[in-house]
């Protein structure tokens, strides 16, 4: 497969701060970074590309997911792969700026106020506006004596993510619609963990068992962390809903998106919140997910919930990280695997053991169009722990080196030198 040479200028660049710069022909058009992979090849030599960012335009549904990505995805067209890293940068600045430290005063809160938050974490003159902030609860309440213990252990409440809201005129264009991010970060503080542990399914508030099937359902934690609240801090679903009816309102007579993107816990957070979102407003705009190293979030029912609300998940997953085959047991998307099955014998066990692990309310459905992409295609990845499996740099590096799944990954070299139309 003979790729293309773009030329590229290193004018825009330097070594202490490696921005890679986006452009129109305008000076001012909106920029992106690199995302600084902790592996050294993944490393962009100081060049600075430059290029024309894509323009979607009156494709732009399409990219959105309203045909599923279809004929996009395999072999991986190069718009599209812009806009996944583009998302997962948003997603990469909720990380950056949040505090780890559990020793400082400001432990689990957002290091940027939300006029620079974006600039800060490198997304330099990104045409969208940061709106909101938000902070996700722990419904979960621990003894005292652990609260003594150690304060930062029980902090029930941390920042989680943001919105923020197209307003680049040229950017708008380019998108061919205003564009709203909702990006939220994976698991970081104790009791996120904790709650990751709640893995049986529970039911979604204002949903009725249907009498053929089996009630939607969710995952016990990531619920609870969506919508938990405190005397003093409300809920992640109340800042959710209150921010978007807001944007709807204001943006209700131009072409608008709701982009929701996340990675791990993240990713969960923004499929819940995307059916919130669907099932709260009536004709709300396009909703998308993007996803990164997500979990899976529910049952077969609420699967069919998300697909009738029309809502277009794009999972980015790498088979070899473990976090994206839990929690509970999926089942298979062709619900009569099991009654087609040839062995009686076999299909007997396999509807007891079916029944049995529905009856602990541990069967899962996996959601959306699925990106497959392994980090064992990789040389420098496929020894990797697993942390650097589920890394979110990984994922974002995996996305870059993928052409199709007949074509084997992108060489280093090669990746440099297509750069500018994949935006690395």
């Amino acid at each position: 497969m003979r790729l293309p040479i773009i030329r590229a200028s290193s004018s825009s660049i330097t070594k202490s701060n490696p921005i890679i710069t986006l452009s129109h022909d305008e000076s001012n058009t909106p920029r992106f970074p690199f995302n600084h992979c902790t592996h050294s090849c993944c490393q962009l030599k100081p060049t600075s590309p430059k290029c024309k960012s894509p323009k979607l335009g009156l494709k732009w549904k399409q990219y959105q997911g309203i045909n599923h990505w279809e004929d996009l995805l395999d072999p991986l067209d190069d718009n599209l792969r812009w806009e996944i890293l583009r998302y997962g940068h948003f997603v990469d600045a909720a990380y950056r700026s949040f505090d780890f430290d559990p020793s400082s005063p400001t432990y689990a809160t957002c290091h940027h106020p939300r006029s620079s938050l974006l600039n800060r974490c490198g997304i330099i003159g990104s045409g969208y506006r940061l709106t909101k902030n938000l902070r996700a609860t722990c419904g979960i309440h621990m003894p005292t004596w652990i609260d003594k213990m150690s304060t930062w252990t029980c902090s029930r409440s941390s920042w989680i993510g943001y919105i923020a809201i197209c307003e680049h005129r040229k950017e708008i264009i380019r998108l061919g619609r205003r564009d709203v991010v909702i990006a939220f970060r994976g698991t970081a503080t104790c009791m996120e963990w904790v709650e990751n542990l709640r893995a049986t399914l529970t039911h979604l508030p204002n949903q009725a068992e249907r009498k053929d099937d089996i009630a939607p359902m969710v995952q016990k934690g990531f619920l609870s962390l969506y919508t938990s609240k405190t005397s003093k801090q409300a809920s992640l679903q109340e800042m959710v809903r209150e921010e978007i009816g807001r944007v709807i309102k204001s943006y209700r007579n131009e072409p608008l998106s709701l982009t929701l993107t996340g990675h791990s816990l993240g990713a969960a957070l923004a499929i819940l919140s995307a059916y919130d979102i669907t099932t709260t407003f009536e004709n709300p705009p396009m909703v998308t997910v993007v996803s990164f190293g997500g979990p899976r979030v529910g049952n077969k029912s609420f699967r069919r919930i998300l697909e009738q609300n029309g809502i277009k998940i794009l999972r980015i997953v790498n088979p070899d990280d473990v976090f994206t085959r839990v929690p509970g047991f999926a089942v298979s998307s062709n619900e009569s695997d099991v009654e087609g099955n040839e062995d009686v014998h076999v299909a007997r066990l396999l509807g007891w053991l079916h029944r049995r692990v529905e009856e602990m309310q541990l069967v899962y459905a996996d959601v959306g169009q699925e990106l497959r992409l392994s980090s064992k295609d990789l040389p420098y990845l496929k020894h990797g722990d697993v942390a650097t499996c589920h890394d979110l740099k990984t994922y974002l590096h995996l996305v870059k080196s993928f052409v199709s799944s007949s074509c084997g990954p992108c060489t280093q070299k090669t990746i440099n030198r297509m750069w500018p139309k994949a935006w690395l």
